[in-house]
């Protein structure tokens, strides 16, 4: 047979759509053409893949060969059509049966001996070949990651050589059985390791109950990294497709196979990192941080030392839960559901207030400082917390407070109410959300707009402070919401903190 088809699959963002390898032999002079809009490390896969033939002891055809990866108009990059390309040229010449092509689809990089070699982006395709009800061939240092997709076959190879033997039959490979290796969870650090700061660890509860984003501002040393990251070991567990999410960002983002099933992840980018390296970027679009934060926690430690851009390019992303790039030949969209924790110091020497009077910044000083933050970026925030300088024994005599399992238990409780009566986070309510479900008696809606009008709030912080009421209201486990309730949420917001 002149002419055998392979099925594979591109990587474009963190999606992964199906490419067909169609391979022809020809009569003519030996030639080999590639087409199909390859770039640079595709086209190179020609010399690969001959070498690997060659060393495996079979026939490179002596023809003319060409090879079309469809669809034409996709751009494909990386090594990992070597494998469906050596395949597609031994179906053509007959040295290993097309049919039994048919129902596989291959993923994976060629050695010039014939040694398959790991690919990234792996947990993708193999959702994506699931879906289409075919076995995954992918290199054996993958297939760990492949087999978190439950339900798929997935076949595990280590050399060309032991494929093609599968292949015609007569040293068939088991299909990969996962040995657990990626299900291993590390603990996060207990809240009962920080001392004192008992409002901010309410509102670090608060904040993990309803998915709320939180600024912490403080003189340096009272905790505010401390607390920030405790919040991970707050939220509950992730659900196997959220957790499947998070391992193909991961998949697509590492050029190294998984290493451990994919807990809340805690990003932290230093202040001078640039606004693609947030939100994602390049010439091949590649995830930023808060695409890596999905589903958990991005935490920006010295906030006013972003640059602003930098900051602003944050405001999308945290009311859509996704970012699109764009470049002048595609689109990629990447998931950006991320729950922001920032931490600032009150002025830029941070002793701004400090009984000592250390504090020798001028009023300009401090209001340039503080205005590095947009009045929009700073609206989105819902909880707002001054993290005051308490005691410095070493040893308080004041009881820990709760740890960490304790506060998860009432976030789950909490995030349980909100799924069964809404399906999402209170802080994920669009506006008929909360029209819906954080409705006000008369009364307490014109306190809550006088309160509003006396703040200086807008519309959108009104609808936030009712937010967070109802997240406060749920952790009481009570059905509406209550005087105290909204009283609490207003101490959050930064007019009552001016």
């Amino acid at each position: 047979m002149s002419l055998a088809i392979v099925h594979s699959r591109a990587q474009v963002g963190v999606e992964a759509p199906a490419v067909t390898v169609e391979a022809h032999l020809a009569n003519g002079l030996p030639s080999l053409t590639l087409v199909g809009l390859p770039e640079t490390a595709v086209k190179e896969s020609k010399d690969r893949v001959r070498s690997a033939i060659l060393n495996c002891a079979f026939e490179f055809p002596p023809r003319r060969i060409t090879l079309n990866l469809a669809p034409a108009d996709l751009p494909k990059d990386g090594g990992r059509f070597d494998l469906a390309i050596a395949l597609g040229i031994l179906a053509a010449s007959g040295q290993v049966p097309a049919a039994a092509l048919e129902q596989l689809e291959c993923l994976g990089e060629l050695a010039l001996s014939g040694a398959v070699r790991p690919v990234q982006g792996v947990l993708p395709a193999a959702l994506a070949v699931r879906a289409a009800g075919r076995t995954l061939l992918v290199p054996a240092a993958n297939a760990e990651e492949a087999s978190l997709a439950s339900g798929l076959t997935v076949i595990a190879v280590e050399h060309l050589l032991q494929l093609a033997a599968h292949l015609n039959g007569s040293q068939p490979l088991a299909p990969y059985t996962a040995r657990g290796l990626l299900r291993q969870v590390q603990p996060y650090p207990d809240l009962a390791e920080v001392q004192g700061q008992l409002a901010a660890k309410r509102a670090l509860l608060v904040a993990a109950a309803g998915s709320h984003n939180l600024l912490l501002s403080g003189p340096p040393g009272t905790g505010k990294t401390l607390l920030a990251s405790r919040l991970p070991g707050l939220l509950p567990a992730l659900n196997e497709q959220e957790a499947l999410e998070v391992a193909a960002i991961h998949s697509v983002a590492s050029h190294t196979p998984l290493s451990a099933w994919p807990q809340r992840p805690f990003r932290t980018p230093h202040h001078s990192a640039s606004g693609p390296a947030l939100v994602g970027g390049g010439s091949r679009p590649q995830p930023g941080e808060i695409t890596l934060a999905h589903q958990g926690v991005l935490f920006l430690d010295e906030l006013p030392e972003f640059d602003r851009k930098v900051l602003e390019v944050l405001r999308e992303p945290l009311e859509s839960g996704q970012i699109v790039i764009a470049r002048a030949r595609d689109k990629v969209r990447f998931p950006a559901r991320f729950q922001l924790v920032a931490a600032m110091n009150p002025c830029p020497c941070g002793h701004l207030g400090d009984p000592s009077g250390r504090c020798r910044c001028t009023p300009e000083q401090i209001q340039r400082y503080r205005n590095k933050l947009s009045g929009p970026l700073l609206d989105r925030i819902d909880l707002h917390l001054n993290v005051p300088r308490e005691s410095t024994r070493l040893q308080p005599d004041a009881a820990p407070g709760p740890s960490s399992a304790e506060a998860a238990s009432l976030v789950e409780h909490a995030r349980q109410r909100q799924l069964q009566r809404q399906g999402c986070a209170n802080a994920h309510l669009d506006l008929n959300g909360v029209q819906q479900h954080c409705g006000l008696p008369d009364s307490e809606r014109q306190w809550l707009e006088s309160a509003c009008e006396r703040l200086g709030l807008s519309l959108r912080a009104a609808h936030r402070v009712l937010k967070v009421a109802r997240t406060l209201a749920d952790l009481d486990s009570a059905m509406d919401i209550q005087r105290q309730h909204l009283a609490e949420a207003l101490q959050y917001r930064p007019g009552h903190l001016q």
